[in-house]
């Protein structure tokens, strides 16, 4: 089942946000501001949501919870994934 939610999250992010912001206080906790979740939102979704994870799970953001923070971006960037351009 985590692993359901993970595929939909990198499917879907900013349906996961949306669903967090009003369904949860998950968000909420992670970020003071709403200008940073809005950024978020419709710039580095996933890292909007990798971010809010590792604040939530009170760990400081180092070992594993930085590669995951770091991941996220790259997934972002859309570095990570996508080689549809690479093959003709």
């Amino acid at each position: 089942m985590p692993c359901l939610l993970v595929l939909l999250t990198l499917a879907f992010p900013r349906v996961v946000l949306l669903v967090l912001f009003f369904f949860t206080h998950y968000l909420q906790k992670a970020y003071s501001e709403i200008l940073w979740l809005a950024l978020g939102f419709i710039f580095l979704p996933v890292t909007t949501i990798a971010y809010a994870w590792v604040v939530n799970s009170h760990a400081a953001i180092e070992g594993v919870y930085l590669l995951a923070i770091i991941v996220a971006a790259l997934i972002d960037l859309g570095l990570l994934g996508s080689h549809r351009i690479g093959r003709k």
